[in-house]
């Protein structure tokens, strides 16, 4: 790691018009859901956003790698401020910031095979297949998640839950991205199955030297994988540190409440087992 972070955020806030109060005529009303956040994610390092429903953590991850407009503040990547850039500045950085989303039934188009959507974000990019051909870039890509190459032909529907979202984290991975945000990636599997998932991007975050924002509610899941934790309140940071400090020594009440909501056992380091292409 470098001393400059990869990620900076200072006064970050995020506005966005509020639909659902809108009157007949005129623009609607705008609601502030993510105020004046100020961070920093080291280059190398694993950062867990938690906090309730509502609380902010998908907004302020969206906005990081700008999927969502931002009000004001900066926010710098690798040193440039992407915070008001336009579509065409921010095209050449898309590569290195992605994104794996919650459901993967919904990220993944379920009219094209797997050698197709593993691929499309070289097509978008103008990036030359590096194993010379759509089959064996998406073969590659389905063996890092620990999935089987042939199931290049298959479609998402073919698939269980745990290989789809393998699928989601393969196509997060295909441009060697320097930061990914992970939001909720594990909520909808069984424990086995997030146990598979969170080994796998415990292998390719050492292997590709990625810098890791996972968004969960599950803080027995932050804890088994994140360096810091940052909980969130109405759309502020309540706390931040590392994460075995913060499970030791809460200290903001919110934190507290989170923490005594929720079982948390102590982490068996074999839980984390071997990944499995069944997941």
């Amino acid at each position: 790691m470098t001393d400059a972070p990869l990620m900076q955020a200072r006064g970050l806030t995020v506005a966005l018009p509020n639909r659902a109060k809108s009157k007949v005529f005129g623009p609607p009303p705008t609601i502030t859901l993510v105020k004046s956040i100020d961070l920093d994610v080291a280059r190398g390092a694993a950062i867990g956003l938690v906090g309730e429903s509502g609380s902010g953590k998908t907004t302020l991850g969206r906005a990081l790698i700008r999927l969502l407009p931002i009000a004001s503040g900066s926010l710098l990547f690798n040193g440039t401020d992407i915070a008001k850039a336009e579509e065409g500045a921010l095209r050449p950085l898309r590569p290195k910031m992605q994104m794996i989303f919650q459901d993967p039934m919904s990220s993944l188009n379920p009219r094209l095979k797997l050698a197709t959507i593993l691929t499309r974000p070289f097509e978008a990019f103008g990036v030359p297949f590096p194993d010379g051909s759509r089959r064996d870039t998406a073969a590659r890509l389905l063996d890092l998640v620990g999935l089987p190459t042939a199931f290049v032909d298959r479609y998402p529907h073919e698939l269980s839950g745990g290989q789809r979202q393998r699928v989601g984290i393969a196509r997060a991975i295909a441009l060697e991205p320097d930061f990914i945000v992970a939001d909720e990636i594990v909520s909808g599997l069984d424990v086995s199955t997030q146990a598979q998932i969170l080994i796998l991007l415990k292998e390719l975050r050492a292997r590709m030297g990625l810098t890791l924002v996972f968004i969960s509610h599950d803080l027995s899941v932050v804890r088994a994988l994140c360096d810091e934790l940052v909980v969130l309140l109405h759309g502020e940071i309540v706390e931040r540190g590392p994460c075995a400090e913060v499970f030791e020594a809460p200290k903001a009440d919110y934190t507290r409440a989170l923490i005594e909501a929720v079982p948390l056992p102590e982490i068996d380091p074999a839980w984390l087992g071997a990944p499995s292409a069944e997941a």
